[in-house]
């Protein structure tokens, strides 16, 4: 016998409970139309994925329940159509005085109008981006349930997520008679997360010798990216299909039910680079936040300079030319191959190109602070003042015109505290945020070389990527006059903030003792200004945000 199943990558948004719950119906018209019987949604399909503290207010689950019911009636015509949704159960229940709260991360399979099974997230994850237990009580249970026509089912196991980085739910649900391992997940993006999951998932295929179906969500959700990349393995761990990444996407796969085994018939997307995904993890998380929260469009400041050509590129891969505008705002110390650099690549790019320059604004400040700092030299305070009469500049325009402020700053800059409060961080949304500065320029190298979205070849001036970084805000400086050479800095920064390495390893492993201490100091003292900086897109597996917690206050000197 054959089943016919679709994994429905969807794109979800956050609370959207109406909004999801039409795409879900949809995606499982089109799949009965295409002979599908079974669709499988990601984790949490039916509200988004995180709802953070929504999950804790009583008329979110509520209204949850009521959208869960919406789609089963809508489906009930569709004969023989099993359907899993991802959705939040439960509440309050009173045991005596104490308020105990049950609620769970749940997947239900709806057929003909109802609730036919359904199944609560055995294991559920509290690290990195992770807070799973703050909000869900684990299940208890196996679920295994028939797909398929009457007479012709496949017995199929539910697992979620994290479920399936362990080996005794997958064995459990397996001794409970399942033929086939079905996996609804949302797990955010990182480079090289794709194939950690193939690998993990490979592994579970070959324990339990039960071929192996991935539904993976596919979006941006403020910080954090979830690439799709969906996937079907067979009983030997062998790869059977495999969705794009980074699209909505209805993978088809068929299933041959022999005597002694599963033969499944899928396309498989082609491999991909890791800074192919890279860019489109981007691309996609800035898209995201500005349609999803309603943006009309962005403005960035063009510095002629490596960042902000970046943001620029990403942002008009992202949205367009024409949701796109960059602001030059030269000051006394702006050099004229910045200029040049920054209107050619407006003009490559076909953006809005508008240039103010801040001198009269900087003399202005200067004069009105001349009596208090009469006697005392310039220094970092002037340089400051530079960079926020810029921030106050591009958030007038973004008042005034309902466009939201993308930041540039780097991930270099962030952990050092290379970057000014109120001023270069001031903004909306930070795209480059989780990105080392060697990364910034091997990125750019990319992108010249690719044109993924047809917006023109080599959108970023080279000059732009071999000169010397420079926040100009003083005579012939340079960032390498503040601190040591990027590829050292990003080099201790990964072993330091992503990987753990103690000072001594960081060390041990060949670095000089002084650009050790420095940077991890500069990580340190530099807390209070991260928790001021806007939001950014998470790319590696620990950013800075909610895989990064460390006090403010904070005497410990390792």
């Amino acid at each position: 016998m054959t089943l016919k199943l679709c994994i429905a990558q969807l794109n979800l948004v956050v609370g959207d409970l109406a909004g999801n719950s039409q795409k879900i119906i949809q995606a499982a018209q089109q799949a009965y139309q295409d002979g599908a019987r079974l669709v499988l949604t990601p984790e949490l399909s039916i509200c988004g994925y995180a709802a953070e503290d929504l999950f804790l207010r009583a008329a979110f689950i509520a209204a949850c329940d009521d959208a869960v019911k919406a789609v089963a009636a809508a489906l009930a015509p569709l004969k023989d159509l099993s359907v899993v949704v991802g959705h939040p159960t439960g509440g309050d229940s009173r045991t005596k005085s104490v308020a105990v709260q049950q609620r769970f991360n749940t997947a239900s399979v709806l057929r003909e109008g109802q609730v036919v099974a359904s199944y609560a997230k055995r294991q559920l994850p509290n690290y990195q981006v992770f807070d799973e237990r703050r909000y869900f009580s684990p299940g208890q249970d196996v679920c295994v349930f028939e797909a398929g026509e009457v007479g012709h089912t496949v017995k199929v196991g539910l697992l979620i997520c994290e479920d399936a980085w362990f080996a005794e739910p997958a064995r459990q649900t397996r001794d409970a008679g399942a033929e086939l391992l079905a996996v609804i997940n949302a797990s955010p993006f990182h480079v090289g997360k794709g194939q950690e999951r193939e690998l993990m998932m490979r592994q579970r295929a070959l324990e339990c010798g039960l071929p192996l179906v991935y539904a993976h969500l596919v979006g941006g959700q403020d910080e954090v990216v979830f690439e799709g990349h969906s996937f079907i393995l067979n009983a030997d761990g062998s790869l059977a299909g495999r969705a794009p990444s980074f699209v909505e996407n209805s993978l088809l796969a068929l299933i041959d039910k022999g005597q002694t085994a599963m033969n499944i018939i899928s396309s498989i997307a082609p491999d991909r680079t890791p800074d192919e995904d890279l860019w489109d993890a981007l691309v996609l998380g800035v898209r995201d936040y500005i349609t999803k929260n309603g943006f009309p469009s962005v403005l960035l400041g063009l510095s002629g300079g490596i960042d902000s050509a970046l943001v620029l590129a990403i942002a008009v891969d992202a949205l367009g030319k024409d949701r796109v505008r960059a602001l030059m705002m030269p000051s006394p110390y702006t050099a004229d191959i910045s200029w040049i650099d920054a209107r050619e690549m407006a003009k490559r790019l076909g953006v809005r190109y508008d240039e103010l320059s801040i001198v009269p604004e900087f003399e202005a400040f200067k004069a009105t602070l001349a009596g208090e700092f009469k006697g005392l030299a310039e220094d970092t305070t002037e340089e400051n003042i530079q960079a926020r009469i810029r921030g106050t500049l591009l958030m007038a325009l973004s008042n005034k015109f309902g466009s939201i402020v993308l930041t540039t700053g780097n991930k270099s800059e962030m952990a050092t505290g290379y970057c000014t409060l109120y001023g270069d961080m001031a903004g909306g949304f930070a795209v480059i945020k989780d990105l080392a500065k060697t990364t910034v320029f091997r990125l750019a190298r990319w992108r010249n070389a690719h044109d993924p979205y047809g917006t023109g070849a080599e959108p970023i001036p080279e000059r732009i990527i071999i000169r010397p970084p420079s926040a100009e805000l003083r005579p012939d400086q340079t960032d390498q006059d503040s601190l040591p050479p990027y590829e050292v800095l990003d080099a201790i920064l990964e072993r330091y903030m992503e990987n753990d390495q103690s000072i001594e390893e960081i060390i041990a492993a060949g670095f000089e003792r002084a650009d050790v201490e420095r940077v991890t100091r500069l990580i340190k003292i530099n807390e209070y200004k991260r928790r001021q900086s806007p939001v950014g897109i998470r790319v590696t597996h620990r950013s800075f945000g909610k895989d990064w917690r460390y006090p403010i206050t904070n005497r410990f000197r390792a």
